[in-house]
C-alpha cells in the first residue's frame, strides 16, 4: 500500500501543470540601459553646456531657448535712436566752430551711426551666443582688462588730465569700459561656484578681492567709473551673500578708501570739484562754468522746452553732446522730454531685474543683475551731475551720449541680457 501511494503521489506532482518560468523584464532593462545611455552622453557634454545641448529625461523633447524679451529691446532701440538725434542737436554748432572737423556739422552723428551699427551687431551676435559659453571667456576677460588698466597708466593717451585711453594703431578704447563687463562676467562666475564660501568671512573677502583689484586700478583716474564698478561689485554679492553684516562693515572700508582718494595731495582736484559743486557760482568762469551752464540749460527749458535744435547753452558748454547732454535734452524738449527718457530708462531697469528673477541659474541671474545696475548707476550719476546733485564728474549717459567704445560695450552687455531672457524658468 506504501508503495502504491508513493506512486499515485508522483503521478500527481507530474500531471500538475507547472508554474510558467518568470519572464525578464525588459521594460526594466530598457529603462536601465536608457539611463546608462544618458549618463554616458551627460559625461561627453559640459557642466555649462545650454540647456538645448543637455540630454533630457527618456521620452521628452529637449527644451528649446524661447523668443528675446521684445519689450526689452523695442526700448535699447528707441533709446539708441534718440540718442542718434540728441547727438546731431547738440553737436552740430560745435563741429562746425572748430577748424579740427573740418566744418562739417554732420561729423559727430556721422560717427555716433557708425558706432551704434557696430554696437547692434555686437548686441545681435550675443543674443544667439549662449551666456553660459560666456561664462568661459569671464576669466580671460578680467585678466586682460587688469592688464589694460596698468597698461593705460603707463603708455596711456592723457586726454583733459587723465589717462584713460590706450591706442592699437587708428583705434583707442576706454580699459574701464572693458572692465565694467570683464568684472559682471567673472565675479558673476566666482560667486556662483563659491556660493557656500560667501557664508564665511574668509571666504567674502576673497570675493570682495576680485572686486577690489579692477576697482582701484580704475579708481586712479576715473572715480566716477570706479564708484560704478564697485556699485556694480556690491550688487552681485548682495544677490548671493547669506551674510547682511558683512556689507556694512565693507561699507565703512568703502567710505574710507573714498575719503583718501579724496584727501590725497595728488588728487588734491577732486576737492576743487566739490568745493565748485557746493558753491558753483563762486567761480562761474572756471571750475563752475560748466555746472552754472548745465543749470541754466535745465531751467531754460521750461515744461515742453525751447524746440528740437534750438538749444542756447550748447553754444557755451563745451562738448555739449558727450556728459551734459541730459542738460541740453532738458532744454529742448523741457521736463515731459526728460521724464520719458527717464522713464524709458526705468523700464529698462524693470524688464531687467525680471529677467534676473526668471533666469535659469544663478549665474544667470547675477549676470543679469550686474548688467542692470551697470546701467542704472550710469542713468543716476550723469543725471545728478547734470542738475548739481552730486559733484561733477565724467559719466556718459548710457545709449544716448555720443561714444565709440561705450556704445559698442553697453550694447553687448544688451545682447548677453537679452540672452538670458531667452532661457527663463518654465
Amino acid at each position: 500500500m506504501r508503495t502504491i501511494r508513493n506512486t499515485l503521489s508522483q503521478m500527481q506532482r507530474n500531471q500538475a501543470p507547472s508554474r510558467p518560468a518568470p519572464k525578464p523584464n525588459n521594460k526594466r532593462k530598457n529603462n536601465i540601459r536608457s539611463l546608462e545611455e544618458e549618463r554616458r552622453k551627460r559625461r561627453r557634454v559640459p557642466e555649462d553646456a545650454p540647456p538645448e545641448q543637455l540630454p533630457q529625461a527618456h521620452g521628452h523633447t529637449p527644451r528649446q531657448p524661447g523668443s528675446i524679451d521684445t519689450i526689452l529691446l523695442l526700448v535699447i532701440i528707441s533709446l539708441v535712436l534718440f540718442g542718434i538725434v540728441m547727438v546731431f542737436s547738440s553737436s552740430y554748432y560745435y563741429a562746425l566752430t572748430h577748424s579740427s572737423f573740418g566744418g562739417d556739422m554732420y561729423h559727430f552723428v556721422k560717427l555716433q551711426i557708425a558706432w551704434s551699427a557696430i554696437g547692434f551687431v555686437g548686441l545681435a551676435i550675443m543674443v544667439h551666443f549662449p551666456y553660459r559659453v560666456v561664462r568661459r571667456f569671464g576669466g580671460i576677460a578680467y585678466w586682460f582688462s587688469v592688464v589694460c588698466l596698468v597698461l593705460v597708466q603707463i603708455i596711456g593717451e592723457e586726454i583733459q588730465g587723465s589717462k584713460r585711453w590706450l591706442g592699437v594703431g587708428p583705434i583707442g578704447f576706454q580699459p574701464s569700459e572693458v572692465a565694467k563687463i570683464a568684472v559682471i562676467l567673472f565675479l558673476a562666475d566666482y560667486v556662483a561656484r563659491h556660493q557656500e564660501e560667501l557664508g564665511s568671512l574668509k571666504g567674502f573677502l576673497k570675493a570682495v578681492g576680485v572686486l577690489a583689484l579692477p576697482t582701484a586700478l580704475v579708481a586712479i583716474s576715473n572715480l566716477s567709473t570706479a564708484i560704478v564698478i564697485f556699485a556694480i561689485g556690491v550688487t552681485i554679492l548682495f544677490v548671493a551673500s547669506p551674510k547682511i553684516w558683512y556689507f556694512v562693515v565693507a561699507g565703512f572700508g568703502a567710505v574710507a578708501a573714498l575719503a583718501l582718494l579724496l584727501l590725497l595731495p595728488m588728487f588734491a582736484y577732486r576737492m576743487s570739484r566739490i568745493r565748485a559743486w557746493l558753491d558753483p557760482f563762486g567761480d562761474i568762469l572756471d571750475k563752475g562754468f560748466q555746472i552754472v551752464q548745465s543749470l541754466y540749460a535745465v531751467a531754460s527749458g521750461g515744461m515742453f522746452g525751447l524746440g528740437l535744435g534750438q538749444s542756447r547753452q550748447k553754444f557755451f558748454v563745451p562738448e555739449p553732446y558727450n556728459d551734459i547732454i541730459f542738460a541740453i535734452i532738458c532744454e529742448e524738449l523741457g521736463m515731459v522730454g526728460a521724464a520719458i527718457v527717464i522713464l524709458l530708462f526705468m523700464v529698462l531697469v524693470w524688464r531687467g531685474t525680471k529677467i534676473a528673477i526668471e533666469a535659469r541659474d544663478l549665474y544667470g541671474t547675477l549676470v543679469a543683475a550686474g548688467i542692470v545696475m551697470l546701467i542704472g548707476v550710469q542713468v543716476i550719476i550723469n543725471i545728478a551731475v547734470a542738475t548739481n546733485s552730486m559733484p561733477n564728474t565724467g559719466m556718459q549717459l548710457p545709449f544716448i551720449s555720443y561714444g565709440g567704445s561705450g556704445m559698442v560695450f553697453t550694447l553687448g552687455s544688451m545682447g548677453i541680457l537679452l540672452n538670458i531672457s531667452r532661457y527663463k524658468l518654465k
